[in-house]
């Protein structure tokens, strides 16, 4: 038996785009003489829909182009699509053949943490679905899941052992799993555990492509009945992949370096927020620090060279060194690069400012204006020619606060935001080695860290000591009490917790940052912006 996994890119209520896409690869798979073809989770409308899924013509829109598809069937093909029942609303796979569809599966496990909030729309399924097709003059019974219904452990149920004692020959699990650092391996565990247990083949079809803050990875596997990997889709690319269970021939799992697999998963979401919100060009503050320079690596090999264009904005505290790095960045990526100096827009502020300031001592307001006057230039150039702007801050700098609203904090995407400071150097250091030569100038990665907003200025954190407790209140979710038994200083867990809760606000108008982390500021974090609770003093 021949199975096709489709990882397709759909485009979230694109829906006659995303039929025409599953037409033609579902012909493309008939050519390589493909049994059976499936699709991934909602492969119709696209994931997540969220509140599109509200709207009643949306579903009926969904409905006739799972009709057409059904209709023009030949051999099986499994996708995913919802469905309307007794006024409830489901996430099912179909199972449409020779013109019809003949059967369907209501997803059972419903996710509702971090990202997802399934239960919000759908209705969970009650039973299992077992569909037999005839191939190659054989009956076979193929039991069918849905994404989560992997992740049985987390629920009371086992539903790949309850397939397999209700008659299965095969699973396969339509899928759209979210990137997240070292999720391939997690699945392979659970997919491998699930097919010796059962002494089953189980077969994953994942989703590839990115939709606003997630990112998906393809990654679509086969694990034969002995728990061994047979079929491995590529990671962060569309694919057919051909699963020859006849054949059933071992292979090694291939893992990407961990700073490999993260600019691959940042490229991808890049390059699909730009396609799928119909821009073409960005725009991005060049500084000459190792933050904005990564994201200008990023939005090159996302978009092209020609489509990203560099803008150096320094004022009178800008050091020759980090004018002299920006420039040299936009020479080795090959961009547009232009310098607006702020000088005189800063000075008029300063001057306009200055009765209502009633000579108190120059500080933190001053230092803001200056971050402010690049965020309106940027933004003004973005307006003028339709360029979108990408801020450009780390995801410890948005923790503890160290932004300025309105300022760099200013734009369409946060390419970065879900990357610690250290992530930031690792994945420069990577860029630089897998480039050749120093694509990144050694000394944006080898300088103190400045905004350069004040003389002599340099960021008041150890990032060594002060990123992996970030990623640990963050990640992890470990409370301050935890990282101070393990030996964190108390003063410093202190302060970067109370840093994190008081400046939610800031946050919640940061712009949208990719995801690849386990929790990411953004749709999966819900924490009130009023917030009076001190962990330290509940402990």
């Amino acid at each position: 038996m021949k199975i096709a996994l489709c990882q397709i890119n759909p485009t979230v209520g694109a829906i006659n785009q995303n039929k025409k896409i599953i037409l033609e690869t579902y012909n493309r798979a008939i050519d390589l003489e493909a049994d059976v073809i499936v699709f991934p989770e909602l492969a119709i409308i696209g994931y997540p829909p969220q509140d599109l899924l509200l709207r009643d013509r949306f579903i009926i829109n969904a409905q006739n182009a799972l009709n057409e598809i059904a209709q023009k069937s030949t051999i099986p093909v499994i996708l995913g699509n919802t469905l309307i029942e007794h006024n409830k609303l489901y996430n099912c796979a179909f199972i449409c053949e020779n013109g019809e569809i003949v059967s369907h599966y209501k997803k059972r496990l419903l996710p509702t943490y971090d990202v997802f909030d399934e239960a919000r729309y759908f209705a969970a399924g009650n039973k299992h679905c077992i569909v037999e097709l005839a191939i190659d003059g054989k009956n076979t019974k193929i039991g069918l899941q849905i994404c989560e219904d992997l992740w049985d452990k987390n629920y009371s149920c086992d539903l790949a052992k309850e397939l397999k004692e209700s008659g299965a020959e095969i699973i396969i699990n339509i899928s759209a799993s979210p990137y997240r650092v070292d999720k391939l391996l997690d699945r392979c565990e659970l997919i491998q555990t699930k097919a010796k247990d059962n002494s089953i083949p189980y077969i994953y079809c994942n989703l590839v492509g990115a939709q606003d803050e997630l990112i998906f990875d393809g990654q679509s596997l086969a694990y034969n009945e002995n728990g061994q990997l047979i079929a491995q889709g590529k990671s962060f690319e569309e694919e057919i992949v051909m699963v020859d269970l006849s054949l059933n021939k071992p292979m090694n799992l291939k893992v990407l370096q961990r700073e490999e697999k993260i600019y691959n998963a940042l490229v991808l979401g890049v390059k699909d927020y730009f396609k799928k919100t119909n821009h073409s060009e960005a725009v991005i503050g060049l500084s000459g620090g190792i933050d904005s320079s990564l994201t200008a690596s990023i939005a090159v090999d996302a978009l092209g060279k020609e489509n990203v264009h560099g803008v150096s904005m320094p004022s009178k505290f800008s050091s020759q060194h980090s004018k002299d790095d920006a420039k040299l960045l936009s020479e080795n990526l090959g961009v547009d690069y232009r310098t607006i100096s702020i000088e005189s827009i800063v000075s008029s502020f300063e001057q306009s400012l200055k009765a209502s300031y009633n000579g108190s001592e120059s500080g933190v307001a001053e230092e803001n204006i200056q971050a402010r006057a690049r965020g309106s230039i940027i933004m003004a150039l973005s307006n003028k020619f339709n360029w979108l702007v990408l801020s450009t801050g780390n995801k410890t700098e948005l923790a503890m606060g160290y932004c300025t609203l309105y300022g760099d904090m200013n734009g369409g995407l946060a390419v970065i935001s879900d990357l610690s400071k250290t992530d930031v150097y690792a994945l420069s250091k990577w860029v630089n080695k897998n480039a050749g030569f120093e694509r990144i100038p050694l000394s944006s990665i080898e300088k103190p860290p400045s905004a350069e907003l004040r003389p002599e200025q340099v960021d008041p954190f150890d990032y060594d000591v002060v990123s992996p407790l970030v990623s640990s209140l963050i990640d992890d979710e470990k409370s301050p009490s935890e990282l101070i038994k393990e030996g964190a200083d108390p003063e410093l867990v202190k302060d970067i917790s109370n840093r994190i809760r008081i400046n939610e606000y800031k946050r919640r108008q940061a712009a949208p940052g990719l995801k690849v982390t386990s929790k990411a500021f953004g749709m999966g974090r819900r924490v009130p912006i009023i917030n009076q609770y001190d962990e330290l003093k509940h402990d």
